[in-house]
């Protein structure tokens, strides 16, 4: 065959897309070109601490034990209860809240606070088989006394607590007597006494919705409402907010001493029990 022939039987033959090279741009242009590939390059920013966790003070397993802080526990239990207070009167639900309610014994009890239009709800709520165990209602016109202050205990009392405080009065006429109040499970007073939820700082949620400031401001306000709204024949309209410390009247405090250190009154993980 001759060499004309064979020039003529030669195709162009094209490169594949592997083959390919990127050309870069022109040289006026090279530096945005790099500043581009740089951010091409560059790994997805990974979240900091603070933002995973807002308190890297508060122990990560220590949170994961409270029931109420899993995905999806306080929403479910929210909505349990709005059906039910919806469904027995047509209320509307103006905020929820998560505290600490503290008895007449200093024992702590964990409870979702609704604040309605006519009355506040403080709600005993099981995070671990979701479901309401118990619903106390006050009804806001009657509330008459709102005090927040440092807690306080007898000077010989054994079992003492720190922190802020906030008590709740409904009825300045009537005085809890004797027998109620050194019986541990009276319910029959005249007063409620909250303070903040343990997980108050595990996330930016919950530090809203435990903040015991925050709580009073609203609660305030809604019972000037209901008061003006719906006045109590023969009871003085308005509530009083006052700056006063919280009185425990507690002395020795033992069920409140192992109750509290153990987290009894918290819907918590305990540990498996098997061999």
């Amino acid at each position: 065959m001759s060499k004309s022939s064979e020039s003529t039987d030669l195709q162009a033959v094209e490169l594949g897309e592997d083959k390919k090279q990127e050309i870069p741009p022109k040289t006026d242009d090279i530096e945005a070109w790099k500043q581009s590939q740089e951010k091409v390059s560059e790994p997805p920013p990974v979240p900091s601490e603070a933002s995973v966790h807002p308190n890297p003070n508060l122990d990560y397993y220590v949170h994961r034990k409270f029931f109420v802080t899993r995905p999806g526990a306080l929403d479910q239990a929210v909505e349990d209860l709005k059906h039910q207070v919806l469904a027995k009167k047509e209320a509307v639900v103006q905020s929820v809240w998560l505290l600490t309610e503290i008895d007449h014994w200093n024992n702590e009890k964990e409870r979702i606070v609704l604040i309605t239009d006519q009355s506040l709800l403080i709600c005993k709520y099981d995070f671990i088989m979701l479901c309401t165990l118990q619903i106390q209602e006050v009804p806001l016109n009657y509330m008459d006394r709102i005090c927040l202050g440092q807690f306080t205990f007898p000077p010989k009392s054994l079992d003492k607590r720190e922190g802020e405080g906030l008590r709740i009065y409904w009825d300045k006429l009537r005085e809890p007597s004797f027998l109620n109040r050194w019986n541990p499970w009276s319910a029959d007073l005249p007063y409620t006494t909250f303070t903040e939820h343990p997980m108050k700082n595990s996330s930016e949620k919950f530090t809203t919705i435990c903040q015991l400031d925050l709580f009073t401001a609203q609660l305030a306000q809604a019972v000037q409402n209901a008061h003006a709204k719906n006045p109590v024949p023969g009871r003085a309209n308005g509530v009083l907010v006052l700056n006063q410390p919280i009185l425990i009247e507690t002395y020795t405090g033992w069920m409140a001493f192992i109750g509290n250190r153990n987290k009894l009154g918290y819907s918590l993980a305990r540990g498996s029990v098997g061999f």
